[in-house]
């Protein structure tokens, strides 16, 4: 059985007595930085000085320091930055400025569990990973509520390590929703895993095909935008609220007859040992370092394809049309 720790299982006191430090300022770091002021915690974010956050971070009332003078001042330290560049962060403005004691936390495990980042054994390394966007985890906690998320220690140096994870959890406000014990590789394989092959490259892929299908059939790209794209927030929103079962009892019959007779033709055998075959190189590191020698190589096939995909007819579509829609804020 898995096991979910909540509120009652937390020293709120813990994180209140230490001094955190926040890497980054993006999607996550600001949401964790903020949230953790709100709760009483003495925090400070750390950027580099020519940081384009910087502004935002001090008009939040938030103090900047840099990363080696966080490193320096902080008892805890959690990265919130992308997960290429960590470990040049890491290495140049973490390592050398640490000391006995202290508390390296992520918010992704890839850096750890690939080998970028080795800690010296005199401190702490744990994993506090939201389950959702920074911008939604500031959003829930605003309003009384909290993300779900996991919790994992891989090295202990001081003996709490697993308390001052699940109070920092707390400090984020997600000792509400549940924290759920893992491990670093199971957190960043079946993260990986999950955006690949299902919330971002199977969906994507998967929407973009059936949209094909119907224009290439004669069908207006207006129709079927609607059918293949825009309704996907109605499903995704049940499924979110009670599961399969829930949403299905939400459709109508028609369309729970084909959620069971069409899916498993879609989603058959040849997908099911593509994404064995994906889960094999995340496994493995493969695609880690794929990711990797993309970046080092100015991200060449990263830029092509974005820009490809952005104009594919769809996103020409889907642009008018959300155009015409006032109640979609637009993103």
């Amino acid at each position: 059985m898995a096991t979910i720790f909540y509120e009652k299982d937390v020293d709120t006191g813990l994180i209140k007595s230490l001094k955190v430090a926040v890497i980054g300022y993006g999607s996550q770091g600001h949401a964790h930085a903020l949230n953790l002021r709100d709760q009483e915690v003495e925090v400070r974010v750390a950027l580099h000085p020519e940081s384009k956050s910087r502004a935002k971070a001090e008009a939040e009332g938030l103090i900047v320091l840099t990363v080696p003078e966080a490193t320096q001042w902080a008892d805890v330290l959690m990265f919130c930055t992308p997960d290429v560049p960590m470990k040049g962060i890491y290495c140049e403005g973490v390592v050398d400025y640490l000391r006995p004691g202290q508390t390296l936390l992520f918010a992704h495990g890839f850096n750890v569990h690939y080998g970028l980042i080795a800690a010296p054994p005199i401190v702490n390394v744990a994993m506090v990973a939201p389950k959702g966007p920074g911008h939604r985890l500031r959003a829930e906690f605003l309003d009384g509520g909290g993300l779900f998320c996991l919790v994992a220690v891989q090295q202990d140096a001081t003996g709490n390590a697993h308390d001052i994870a699940l109070s920092y959890a707390w400090g984020i406000g997600c000792a509400k929703a549940g924290m759920l014990e893992t491990t670093f590789k199971e957190e960043t394989e079946t993260d990986l895993f999950g955006e690949q092959v299902v919330l971002c490259g199977g969906m994507s892929s998967l929407i973009k095909a059936g949209f094909e299908t119907l224009v290439e059939a004669g069908y207006q790209p207006e129709a079927a935008y609607f059918e293949c794209l825009h309704e996907t927030k109605l499903i995704v929103d049940l499924l979110y609220e009670g599961g399969l079962t829930y949403m299905r009892r939400a459709i109508s019959d028609t369309a729970e007859w084909g959620d069971y007779t069409a899916g498993p033709k879609v989603i058959g055998e040849s997908s099911r040992m593509a994404m064995k075959q994906l889960l094999r190189e995340i496994q493995d590191g493969t695609f880690a370092q794929n990711w990797i020698a993309e970046n080092e190589a100015g991200r060449p096939n990263m830029d092509r394809i974005r820009e490809v995909e952005r104009d594919h007819p769809i996103e020409q579509v889907g642009r008018e049309l959300r155009a015409k829609m006032p109640f979609i804020k637009a993103k």
